[in-house]
């Protein structure tokens, strides 16, 4: 799945962040329902122009985002 298909970033469209292509429904918004526990039936029924395939970009998208990320552990000093 190429989620560059899907999504797009958008100055003009919330601010530019990542949304599904032709909605207003950004990337965060469909992973925070899955993560509450949405099934994908529900949010295709609730939000009926968007596809499997969207659902799928999104969680692309936030994996690619995820491998990318890097963090660097470090010790605060006890002043």
């Amino acid at each position: 799945m190429d989620w560059k298909e899907r999504i797009i970033v958008d100055p003009k469209i919330l601010v530019g962040k990542p949304v599904i292509k032709g909605t207003r429904l950004a990337v965060e918004f469909i992973v925070e329902l899955l993560a509450q526990g949405w099934a994908e039936s529900e949010i295709l029924r609730n939000y009926p122009g968007i596809t499997h395939e969207d659902i799928s970009a999104c969680l692309t998208y936030a994996t690619n985002l995820l491998k990318a990320e890097k963090i660097y552990p470090f010790e605060l000093s006890q002043a």
